[in-house]
């Protein structure tokens, strides 16, 4: 019952990530402009972005309409099932609204609020990626691993940046401690891609603070399922207040390093 759930979920998670990135992709306005902002004038939503989460919602509640779901645009719902459905509808706003390519739908599956699917559709990228619980991990249907962790020296760490004032200058403070001790550091903007890029061996490592749980549910579980540590703070699981993914034996110098800069907090 457990496998048949997790593949009937993956289905439909594949289905309507594709359905969503299709429509930002051939949907997406000459003139597309800001419609709302959220924490910070630089923190936006687009049109768009509704328009992705509303698709995604009304095909889940044809399809699921006992299930959960919680969606960065507001869709909030308790459900009965035990099921939650964690969706970004456009994972790297900013980059969308620029016309940059990295940008995302991310879909995430909760059974008895333990993460079992994780869908991530990039479609400028051209990539799917996907994991179901305990099954590994898989970027258009092809299995993918972690890159095995270099010399920290070697590393290739990506990472992102908040949109209040005030965390930014923390995130700087720690950056200027971090890039002098690694090979470079990556910002690409959507969080759900660096995970996934993680899993894929493109980045060895990953971390960010401020993120919440729809930026991170799906690439999480994609990157532990290619064989990557996830966590926060030294004990504590992924959260907004840090998330860090990496190879193990990268994973613990860097989460280590990150707690002694104190990039948990602003």
């Amino acid at each position: 019952m457990t496998d048949s759930l997790n593949a009937e979920l993956l289905d439909l998670a594949l289905e309507v990530a594709r359905r969503a990135g299709d429509l930002l992709r051939d949907g997406r306005p000459a003139d597309l402009g800001v419609a709302a902002t959220k924490s910070s004038p630089i923190d936006v939503v687009t049109e768009m972005d509704v328009a992705s989460e509303k698709l995604i919602t009304d095909f889940l509640a044809q399809h699921r309409p006992q299930d959960g779901v919680l969606g960065e645009e507001g869709a909030s719902s308790e459900g009965s099932s035990g099921v939650r459905w964690v969706i970004d509808p456009i994972d790297g706003t900013v980059n969308y609204l620029y016309g940059l390519p990295s940008w995302a739908v991310s879909i995430a599956v909760e059974r008895d609020g333990e993460t079992v699917v994780g869908v991530v559709a990039a479609p400028m990228r051209g990539e799917t990626y996907h994991a179901v619980l305990g099954q590994g991990a898989y970027a258009d249907g092809e299995r993918v691993r972690v890159r095995t962790a270099p010399p920290f020296e070697q590393a290739l760490i990506g990472t992102g940046f908040g949109y209040v004032r005030e965390r930014r200058i923390g995130q700087a403070r720690v950056l200027h401690e971090l890039l002098p001790q690694v090979r470079d550091i990556r910002r690409g903007g959507s969080a759900a891609i660096d995970l996934c890029d993680v899993a894929c061996g493109r980045l060895n490592a990953y971390y960010e603070r401020g993120l919440n749980p729809w930026d991170y549910a799906a690439g999480a579980l994609i990157a532990r399922e290619a064989g990557a540590l996830t966590g926060g703070r030294p004990g504590v699981p992924a959260s907004t207040e840090l998330t860090i993914a990496a190879a193990p034996g990268l994973f613990e110098p860097l989460q280590s390093l990150l707690e002694g800069l104190g990039a948990w907090h602003d």
